[in-house]
């Protein structure tokens, strides 16, 4: 009998294709995280917390598996970010205007849902939160810090894969759970000007690729207290991450990029049979991870860019709140619309390193629909508009006489296929 070894390197591959596919690195939306997920969702801002359709309706709310059936899906999204920076006044940065490149990514998603019996649903979803990513073909910090590279930028990519477990109970309250398991890479380059701020210049800048791998959990839940009212939770766990090596002398905590965690809320109201309102609330928890939420606005000699205290992105905790709109048209035709407000990822002082991460947009209109070809196979697409936002500031400890603006705008368009079983 022969015996034949499989290359230890196989899972991993395994694993970084499905990454590949699933998130390509793109855009800094609500902070960096998905304004939804699904056609469906991204039709209505993100909503879909309380009811939702396809299997991606899981991946806002875990309890969402038993409402949504025997159903597999597939979903594709164009993502478009318009993203640049301008500096005025005396100080380190090169003064302009520089536009980053990379305006057009592609994204995959999918999943799908089985129930088990008529309470019981189980589930496997991909997913990605795209992620950061900037290229200035000129390098802004340089001449004022110092000698540096061009082009300048980041590229941050996460992707998740969750095994859904949902119950219904006899009251119509759901229950959900799903294990998450999360991939991350990352690269930065064009940042030799901060060696003499890190602990480890030798892994700052300009490594390539790092992979993290690491995990959490959702739970969700849905309570159906009349036939014109559902409301829903859904809490995702902080994901605890292996480090990325090649740049500990970037990221605080020695290359920590844990991913934060969120809690979402919502109410459908149904006026009528055909028609529903969905009204939401999210907040994303960005202050308990160090690398994102450490202040940079302190001199160069204090940043310590590694250390457990070393300079962040300054980001700030930050609440979404969403209005989506369903109707029923007809049999075969679904329509929705909906609109999401954020509030602002950080304050004027800490402008100078979210040049690599300019999340500034705050509000988003979505619409779409979906058309039931027949009793099993259907197609949803959706647009999404994130409006142009700037915000400026200073740096008041490396750039205290100048401004920088910051500015973004974004479009969205996701078609998603969908069977029934």
């Amino acid at each position: 009998m022969s015996t034949h070894t499989v290359p230890a390197h196989a899972g991993r591959t395994l694993v970084l294709c499905l990454t590949l596919a699933t998130a390509t690195p793109a855009w800094a939306t609500n902070g960096y995280f998905s304004n939804g997920y699904g056609a469906p969702s991204k039709a209505m801002a993100g909503a879909g917390v309380a009811m939702g359709e396809g299997p991606l309706a899981s991946a806002q709310n875990p309890a969402l598996g038993t409402a949504v059936g025997n159903v597999a899906g597939l979903c594709f999204t164009s993502f478009m970010p318009h993203r640049d920076v301008t500096n005025e006044g005396t100080g380190g940065l090169k003064n302009g205007t520089y536009e980053s490149e990379n305006e057009f990514f592609e994204i995959v998603c999918g999943g799908a849902n089985y129930m088990v019996d008529d309470k019981t649903s189980v589930g496997l979803l991909m997913f990605g939160n795209g992620g950061m990513n900037t290229e200035y073909k000129d390098n802004v910090f340089v001449p004022g810090f110092g000698s540096g590279t061009s082009p300048l930028g980041v590229d941050l990519a996460q992707a998740f894969f969750s095994f859904n477990l949902a119950h219904k109970f006899d009251s119509n309250l759901s229950l959900g759970v799903a294990p998450v398991l999360a991939v991350q890479r990352f690269k930065a380059y064009g940042l030799e000007m901060f060696s003499g701020s890190s602990t480890d210049s030798a892994h700052l800048t300009g490594n390539g690729y790092d992979w993290s791998y690491g995990g959490g959990f959702k739970l969700g839940a849905t309570w159906d207290p009349t036939p014109w009212l559902s409301l829903g939770v859904a809490y995702q766990s902080r994901m605890w991450m292996s480090k990325f090596d090649k740049y500990s002398g970037l990221f605080a905590e020695q290359g920590d990029f844990d991913i934060p965690s969120f809690v979402n809320e919502g109410i459908a109201i149904k006026p009528h049979r055909d028609w529903a309102v969905m009204i939401e609330h999210q907040r994303i928890f960005y202050e308990d991870v160090a690398s994102l939420s450490n202040s940079h606005a302190r001199s160069a000699s204090v940043l310590r860019l590694g250390s457990d205290d070393g300079g962040g992105f300054g980001w700030n905790n930050m609440d979404i709140y969403r209005i989506g709109v369903q109707w029923q048209a007809d049999p075969a035709l679904t329509l929705r619309a909906g609109v999401s407000h954020a509030t602002e990822f950080t304050d004027g002082q800490e402008v100078l390193f979210n040049i690599l991460a300019p999340a500034t947009p705050t509000t988003h209109v979505g619409f779409g629909g979906t058309w039931h070809i027949d009793e099993q196979w259907s197609l949803t697409g959706s647009y999404a508009h994130a409006f142009s936002n700037d915000f400026s500031g200073s740096n008041p400890a490396m750039n205290a006489n100048q401004t920088t603006k910051l500015r973004m705008d974004q479009d969205e368009l996701a078609i998603g296929f969908s069977y029934k079983f």
